[in-house]
């Protein structure tokens, strides 16, 4: 009788796993089927940074959503470890390394200026021991660290213009970078990694989630 039990709650935890992948690949695919607009198609103008904080000739803002894509163009797997060193180097990765390649890509050594920042005040991190390697990985440090090291902005969605290409969103335990791309409302798009099964790491969540941060770099 019990491995019959056994047998049948197997079978129903596979039934569930597959309805589940099922339902995340039908979101992703109707998310890559779904019309994009851009700026101009609500008069817009983008935001262009002053600085160049790696000297190649692209704003930082233009460069931390186009590393973005970068990044998710690779397609990493959703999973992580404890790396050396810090950056993954094994194909997988979280929400906090689309930001992290993000701001590389524009002259931010992010596990270096989250590590200093949190040697400075770690009472307000809750950190006993910094750890470079780790630190930056965590939604909630990098909420402390934007908040105090980068410019603040709404938390509003429907602000249309405020949100912009490179702009960094903080949801309640995720972080993504805004796409330059909208909605047919002209809700900003947000490029992240959050699941297992995610065909399309540029999605319509900006208005869905709870936003606690908005921040931009330059």
């Amino acid at each position: 009788m019990n491995r019959n039990r056994l047998v049948v709650l197997g079978a129903a935890v596979l039934f569930v796993g597959c309805l589940a992948y099922a339902v995340l690949s039908l979101t992703g695919a109707l998310q890559l089927l779904a019309p994009t607009y851009t700026n101009a198609d609500f008069g817009i103008g983008p935001y262009v940074s002053p600085h160049d904080t790696d000297g190649d000739g692209i704003d930082d803002q233009t460069d931390i959503l186009a590393s973005a894509r970068a990044y998710v163009e690779t397609r990493p797997a959703y999973g992580s470890a404890y790396y050396e060193g810090g950056w993954p180097d094994d194909g997988r990765g979280v929400c906090t390394d689309v930001v992290a390649y993000a701001l590389l890509g524009a002259g931010f050594d992010l596990p270096k200026l989250v590590d200093d920042d949190v040697r400075l005040d770690p009472v307000l991190y809750e950190i006993d021991v910094p750890d470079a390697n780790i630190d930056y990985r965590r939604v909630e440090n990098l909420q402390i660290y934007f908040s105090r090291n980068a410019t603040s902005l709404t938390l509003d969605p429907r602000d249309l213009a405020a949100w912009q290409g490179g702009d960094i969103v903080v949801f309640d335990g995720h972080i993504g970078i805004v796409s330059d791309r909208r909605n047919e409302q002209g809700i900003a798009l947000v490029i992240h990694h959050e699941r297992i099964f995610q065909l399309a790491y540029e999605e319509d969540v900006l208005a869905s989630r709870t936003i606690i941060g908005h921040y931009r770099m330059g």
